[in-house]
């Protein structure tokens, strides 16, 4: 079987070294790539955290950051936590269990900023912490055609990283004709498994919403539930 990864850059990049890392042979694709959009930011002084729940709000938050840095972090896994870092912000604390799990470990009270993108998980604020929101950027589809024949071979397994992805996903290879049972689908959540929709060969979630863990999942299903050949550590 052949793995293809389906995420931006750099999330993309990051992904196949670290799938390479555990001996995979995966190719690639950036399926959308994402997009600053102007945003205001609230007075500083009203806010007590930054919520995240994706490096990219700061790969791509623009001049506003610099005015939260002071502000304490609470991000959703450990890459964002490190872009969080690296953008000169402190991280209070690092969810494994995804975003909603991280405002429910919160301590109040708390006004929290959330910066997002587009798309994005709708979450339910406890007792006592508010959340203030803006959009930061957003993802731009793009085409699938280069996979093609990737996914035509009759054998490919899919890596999803996002619900946005697995819907143009699922549409494009309808578009190119592509058939879904012959292809099966490794998602990062059931939310992202759910949006790819029906009809693959199979499809297979990762028991918790990190990249580790998704990895692992892939990794397992090449060495055993489909067969899949694994190179040496260290080669691709």
């Amino acid at each position: 079987m052949r793995l293809l990864a389906l995420r931006p850059e750099p999330g993309l990049s990051a992904t196949l070294a670290k799938a390479r890392a555990l001996g995979l042979s995966i190719d690639g694709l950036a399926l959308s790539e994402i997009r600053p959009l102007a945003w205001d930011c609230p007075d500083p002084a009203t806010i007590d955290g930054v919520l995240i729940g994706s490096a990219n709000a700061f790969l791509h938050g623009g001049a506003h950051l610099a005015r939260l840095t002071g502000k304490p972090v609470y991000a959703v896994g450990e890459a964002t936590a490190d872009a969080a870092r690296a953008a000169g912000f402190t991280v209070a604390m690092v969810g494994s269990g995804g975003l909603q799990g991280v405002l429910d470990a919160i301590p109040s009270p708390m006004r929290l900023l959330r910066i997002a993108g587009e798309e994005h998980v709708p979450l339910t604020p406890p007792a006592g912490v508010t959340i203030a929101e803006v959009i930061a950027y957003r993802s731009i589809a793009l085409l699938l055609d280069p996979a093609a024949p990737l996914l035509a071979s009759g054998d490919a397994l899919v890596v999803l990283h996002s619900a946005a992805t697995g819907r143009h996903f699922a549409a494009e290879c309808d578009r190119l004709g592509l058939a879904r049972e012959s292809i099966t689908l490794a998602a990062l959540g059931p939310r992202i498994a759910a949006a790819a929709g029906s009809g693959w060969r199979a499809i297979r979630t990762a028991p918790r919403p990190d990249e580790a863990s998704l990895l692992e999942l892939v990794s397992d299903l090449c060495q055993n539930a489909l067969g899949i050949a694994v190179a040496p550590p260290g080669k691709p």
